[in-house]
């Protein structure tokens, strides 16, 4: 079964200040995904999600393809928001979206307890996945609200007209990484993805199609 035309599969807010990028907070929707495969799936879109923060520079909004996933950043300040969508999601709802989310960070983090020792915790070698304190519940009310971009376009057209001159625009994730770097090699060499997630990506890769289910 092929997977709808416009969809956002994961929608997120990460701590981008430093290397390794913390998610924060996510919501998610993998309904087109078969039981087996949501966590494997679920793994690696926030792999790609850390990859592309990591790699976005305060103030910048940039688009990312991979396979059949684009990723939407938008960094301000220390905090990275990130959709991944379809390659149909148009761009101007995607980053409107963005702006809506990172204008609920602020708060969440002051409202959060022990953030900056979570964090710290987080960028250490080899340290357990933790549970964020971060609570950003509006998040799985907008990832539902706009899976339609036509919905969320007029909706957000009050809002100040987006320059899409200013998106950077990338046709691979390779374009974003840092010179000698490859995707296979730090999926390979990551310690955050499972052994199914990673043949996950290799079978997706494979067959150029992430987001089609047989």
């Amino acid at each position: 079964m092929a997977a709808p035309s416009h969809k956002i599969y994961y929608l997120g807010v990460l701590d981008a200040a430093a290397k390794p990028a913390v998610p924060l907070a996510s919501a998610e929707d993998l309904s087109s995904f078969s039981f087996y495969q949501k966590g494997s799936v679920k793994e690696f879109l926030t792999f790609f999600a850390k990859t592309v923060a990591e790699r976005t520079t305060e103030g910048q909004r940039q688009s990312v393809q991979e396979n059949n996933y684009t990723a939407h950043v938008y960094r301000q300040g220390d905090h990275a928001a990130i959709a991944i969508v379809t390659q149909e999601y148009p761009v101007r709802p995607a980053f409107s979206l963005l702006s809506k989310v990172l204008d609920d960070v602020p708060a969440a983090v002051r409202a959060a307890s022990n953030y900056n020792a979570y964090v710290n915790n987080a960028r250490q070698p080899g340290a357990p996945e933790g549970t964020s304190p971060v609570q950003i519940p509006e998040l799985n009310t907008l990832i539902t609200k706009y899976q339609d971009p036509r919905q969320a376009d007029t909706i957000m057209r009050v809002q100040q007209e987006l320059d899409e001159t200013k998106i950077v625009m990338h046709k691979t994730i390779e374009s974003v990484l840092e010179r000698g770097e490859k995707l296979d090699n730090l999926v390979e060499r990551s310690n955050q993805l499972s052994a199914s997630s990673k043949a996950f990506y290799r079978t997706a890769k494979k067959q150029n199609s992430c987001c089609v289910i047989s």
